[in-house]
């Protein structure tokens, strides 16, 4: 109920469709004070998923536990039915990642992953340009990406904060944006002498999709200045043109042509975002709604999901071996 969970208990309490049956809460402090903050019925609130499940009458599961615990709380939710909205990354190592694929299509119960930075104005509308094909072939893209939160918590004792905890954002991003799945990475990570965290805290990622599509991808979560936003920087080389996205705001600048010899651009110019009735966890929680009570798919299923967190391993098991990765 606490961290992660209170932006949830916010997107619900948005909500005019979704309202909470109940909690599971471990950490006692933690739920008095969320039922005092937000006037919860602490009759509500259990210590475990199982007794929540045997008391409570609820049509979903949303799981908001750290990545370690992802796939013993899903496996518990789908095997009594609950379809599980859960946080990413799908779970803390490949192999429970796996294990909850592998429980959802034996259950068939519907498992989808918050990942949120998809469902942006900014996400959408690159998405949008993309498509359009407006810039013509896109030949290769940049991703700049500099932050330094002080979280405090497990996120300061991961041995790759930066890839497992933030970059799977990005390279989600990746994916959507592309269509495509890497091919080829190679990784190297390293933790800078003023950084707060136990493990690798920048890398510096280049990767290769199915599509033929390069990618650069450079970061740091330990950054003493010049920040970037959450959703980086981007910049998309195109046949056409120049796709950019700076400081949450979306640029193109395209090509007018040759004179004696020099190429002629046009003016660079802003990018009028796409409409969304509902961003991040709210049009999460939403398409959710939909899925459990309509029978809608989700843009990331357990099954389409676990694909992004071979992408997070993958660039772990090269910067940990020094090797180029290869998925085929």
């Amino acid at each position: 109920m606490g961290g992660m969970g209170d932006a949830w208990i916010n997107a619900v309490n948005r909500s005019v469709d979704v309202q909470f049956a109940g909690f599971v809460e471990v950490n006692q402090e933690i739920a008095d004070e969320q039922v005092r903050q937000y006037g919860f019925d602490p009759d509500t609130i259990f210590t475990s998923l199982e007794d929540a499940i045997d008391k409570l009458d609820a049509d979903g599961v949303i799981n908001v536990t750290p990545p370690q615990f992802h796939k013993s709380v899903s496996v518990i939710a789908m095997e009594a039915g609950f379809p599980v909205l859960c946080e990413k990354p799908l779970a803390g190592t490949l192999e429970d990642a796996q294990a909850i694929v592998d429980k959802a299509n034996e259950t068939g119960v519907l498992h989808t992953v918050t990942q949120n930075y998809r469902y942006s104005q900014v996400a959408q509308t690159v998405k949008s340009v993309l498509d359009s094909g407006e810039l013509g072939a896109l030949g290769a893209i940049h991703v700049e990406f500099y932050k330094g939160p002080h979280f405090g918590g497990f996120r300061e004792e991961m041995p790759h904060p930066l890839i497992i905890d933030m970059s799977i954002h990005h390279f989600d991003m990746m994916r959507f944006f592309l269509d495509s799945n890497p091919s080829q990475l190679f990784g190297r990570s390293w933790n800078p002498s003023w950084s707060w965290y136990s493990g690798d805290a920048s890398a510096s990622v280049n990767i290769l999709f199915d599509n033929g599509v390069p990618v650069t991808y450079n970061g740091s979560w330990c950054a003493q200045g010049m920040e970037t936003p959450w959703n980086a920087h981007w910049r998309f080389d195109c046949a056409k043109g120049i796709l950019s996205v700076e400081h949450d705001i979306v640029y193109i600048q395209t090509r007018n042509g040759v004179v004696d010899g020099r190429t002629q651009h046009n003016a660079k110019r802003e990018v009028e975002l796409v409409p969304m009735e509902r961003q991040a966890q709210d049009y999460l929680l939403h398409e959710f709604y939909e899925a459990v009570t309509q029978g809608k798919p989700t843009g990331t299923p357990a099954q389409d999901n676990i694909h992004t967190v071979e992408f997070v391993f993958a660039v772990v098991k090269s910067c940990d071996s020094g090797q180029i990765v290869n998925f085929k």
